[in-house]
């Protein structure tokens, strides 16, 4: 089997997703060209706040794209590319891509409103904090992991003390990404320039900030990086989305479309042989296929972190209702051939059967400098590019987390119809307040290292994207729209994040068993995974109980 094979047969798959299945739910549930959309009804200047269609893209495809289209593909490799590959497409098409269009169609539908709050409307005051306090953990886990990620990325001292030159180019071009989005986001809401305008406008901008980056490398160490990240998550988080986080998502996504683009040219350029075997086994070094699979490979497949974004950011933004499609479900299939192109990639770079040493980014990243290479750009630059590539996936991602965790804590605490909210919940209630408090026990968390705390986001990612989907089928249901798409999908789901839970549960006991747990490891672990099985259960229930109720349908014109 070779590459460009792979690759062809997945660009048509999604293709033809986009234009018969995407648009068959569109036509199925109905849209309002000419409806007031909430960014519209609501433009505060800082939550909600109309932009372009491809902005809003934009700022969906760089929050959605994090590590996992290129890490869980590559580790899933170990059970051969052929399940690998279609679960990218399968997780792609019918799981992912619909959850994502749907949680923003019914935040668009619904004032812009988050997944908690539409618990709430759909289900009651219980449901919506149950909700939201697993989604504020679950925010609290990503921004742990990804912050450990970037601080190690931007590090400019390999541990051995030599000088990483990359790591400390990359960071000077990401911290004047930071600055030179805000000129930018400036100059759109200053000039309103057209969409051309704004093109070389943001090619011109992205070729400076890598020419100052590589000729001013930033040397710090990672611990120093943990702090710098954080701060910019307080600034990211509280700051108008029109300032910051849209005109860097959309400068960010020249780089990871760029890198898909890469990507994908490359594969067509040297049609690669695919070095892996199809199919390898159900147990591979311990590990069965069925959950970790479905859990390994999340971001390229599902993910329920894009649904927070969805409704959480990306709906707040949407300026006509026909952006809906391409941003909600067009974004999720983009990001499924970014992880289709990194399994070919990587099983084209394995040796008999054998992955390359190192971690799936270096993997990856090798391979795609290589390819860079061969269009003639000289290794340095390449090399530059990687990292910053690589770096923006996760700095598009943490800053959205930023804002999500906090907006959770805020919505939490924010008293139901009838109650009466005391000065605690006035202080957690404050975007400052709640943005300090989810930074701070995110920090405490990221001390444990991005290793250890990943095995329980992939899990936790995982379970909420169930819990998602159960949610919107009832909304569906409520609303008299069809749902039946959404039945499959949120069962599967539950099913395959239940058992992975319960697993690692066994395996942490296991650890206590033999004397070998670590009490501010395997015990942090332990708690966290008790916690989101608890709570996962309880959301289920409550939103299950109201999904299985026979009950007249309300109005499909919310």
């Amino acid at each position: 089997m070779n590459g460009l094979t792979l690759v062809g047969f997945a660009m048509a798959a999604f293709v033809a997703a986009y234009f018969l299945y995407g648009r068959w739910l569109v036509r199925t549930w109905g849209i309002d060209p000419s409806a007031k959309t909430p960014a519209q009804m609501y433009e505060d200047g800082g939550d909600f706040a109309p932009a372009s269609r491809f902005t809003v893209f934009a700022h969906q495809f760089s929050s959605i794209t994090g590590a996992g289209p290129v890490t869980g593909p590559i580790i899933a490799a170990m059970f051969g590319w052929a399940p690998a590959m279609l679960w990218l497409l399968v997780g792609g098409i019918f799981f992912g891509a619909v959850q994502d269009f749907t949680a923003l169609y019914a935040s668009v539908k619904n004032q812009g409103k988050s997944m908690g709050m539409l618990i709430e409307q759909y289900v009651g005051a219980a449901g919506r904090r149950l909700f939201l306090l697993f989604c504020w953990l679950f925010t609290l886990l990503v921004l742990a992991a990804f912050a450990d990620i970037l601080a190690n990325t931007f590090s400019g001292f390999a541990k051995d003390g030599a000088l990483n030159v990359p790591g400390a180019q990359a960071a000077t071009i990401s911290m004047l990404y930071i600055v030179v989005a805000m000129g930018f986001g400036f100059f759109i809401r200053r000039f309103e320039p057209s969409g051309i305008v704004k093109l070389l406008v943001a090619i011109v901008l992205v070729l400076a900030m890598f020419a100052v980056g590589m000729e001013f490398p930033l040397y710090l160490d990672a611990n120093s990086w943990r702090y710098v990240t954080f701060g910019y998550c307080f600034i990211a988080s509280v700051l108008p989305m029109w300032l910051l986080m849209e005109p860097r998502d959309y400068l960010s996504s020249f780089l990871l479309l760029g890198m898909v683009f890469g990507g994908v040219v490359g594969v067509l350029v040297a049609n690669p042989v695919i070095n892996m075997p199809a199919f390898v086994g159900f147990t591979v070094k311990g590990q069965s296929l069925f959950p970790i699979l479905f859990i390994t490979i999340a971001c390229g497949a599902v993910s329920g972190f894009h649904s927070l974004v969805s409704s959480g950011t990306s709906s707040k933004a949407i300026k006509n209702e026909r952006d809906m499609l391409p941003v909600g479900y067009g974004a999720m299939l983009v990001e499924s051939l970014f992880g289709v192109v990194a399994l070919v990639i990587a099983c084209a770079a394995a040796s008999n059967g054998t992955l390359p040493q190192g971690t799936p980014f270096q993997i990856f990243a090798g391979a795609i400098g290589g390819f860079f290479q061969m269009f003639g750009l000289p290794a340095a630059v390449s090399a530059c590019i990687i990292t910053m590539c690589v770096s923006a996936l996760a700095m598009t991602t943490i800053d959205s987390v930023a804002r999500i965790g906090r907006m959770s804590l805020q919505e939490l605490a924010t008293p139901s119809e009838g109650e009466e909210g005391n000065a605690f919940v006035k202080f957690l209630m404050n975007k400052y307040a709640a943005t300090v408090i989810t930074l701070v026990l995110a920090y405490a968390l990221c001390l444990a290292g991005y290793m250890n705390i990943w095995p329980l986001f992939g899990a936790a990612n995982q379970l909420l994207s169930a819990l998602v989907l159960i949610s919107l089928a009832l909304f569906l249901k409520t609303t008299g729209r069809t749902g039946w798409m959404l039945y499959v999908p949120m069962t599967f789901m539950f099913l395959v994040t239940m058992s992975a839970l319960v697993l690692s549960v066994v395996g942490i006991v296991g650890k206590l068993s033999a004397g070998n747990f670590v009490l501010m490891v395997d015990g942090l672990q332990l708690v966290l995974a008790i916690a989101l099985m608890t709570l996962a259960v309880l959301v289920a229930k409550h939103c299950g109980s109201g999904l299985l109720k026979s009950n007249e349908p309300e109005s499909v014109t919310e």
